[in-house]
């Protein structure tokens, strides 16, 4: 396991997260699988590492038209990161490689089909889902619910139906 507070090691891992993801990530993917949900950097490493990379040229900032941004791997950080790969521990490689290959597709929900509800002045609620993407909405759809309950449940539903859903519409106006 990583030494915490190691700032090159840390940047390192990040960098090889970034690299098996293949997709630009949300800040809120980035802690959740380094801090969160594995123990790989240190949640009050996390960020400042991020920032330390863009500083540095090896992440980018990508805007994601009114969401939060993404980011991602620069060449120059492909070139760090090959230069200095040997330095991340192979059992930390390796389990980053297997939880990046069981977890990555739903990362990419998480932070592709995004979801929320509140409730309105005469008490039903409002659900509203978006499909974004890098370049950014891909499809969005806002309708009032009359319970709670309802709009909760939809919320629940919206990353696994998210896909067949917009490609039903799709279809339906293709047609």
């Amino acid at each position: 396991m990583p030494i915490k507070g190691d700032n090159l090691l840390n940047k390192l891992i990040l960098l090889f997260v970034f690299d098996k993801m293949e997709v630009p990530l949300s800040e809120t993917t980035i802690v959740d699988m380094c801090c969160q949900s594995n123990d790989w950097i240190s949640y009050m490493d996390c960020k400042p590492t991020l920032f330390q990379l863009m500083d540095n040229s090896f992440v980018y900032e990508i805007s994601n038209a009114g969401n939060a941004p993404l980011y991602s791997i620069t060449p120059n950080g492909r070139v760090c990161l090959a230069d200095f790969f040997f330095k991340i521990p192979t059992s930390t490689r390796d389990e980053i490689s297997k939880f990046v290959k069981a977890n990555r597709n739903n990362y990419r929900k998480r932070q592709d089909y995004v979801a929320d509800y509140y409730m309105n002045k005469d008490g039903t609620y409002t659900v509203y889902l978006k499909i974004v993407d890098a370049v950014g909405t891909q499809f969005e759809l806002k309708f009032s619910v009359p319970s709670r309950q309802i709009a909760k449940t939809i919320y629940k539903k919206w990353e696994n139906k998210a896909e067949d859903l917009y490609a039903t519409i799709y279809e339906k106006f293709i047609d």
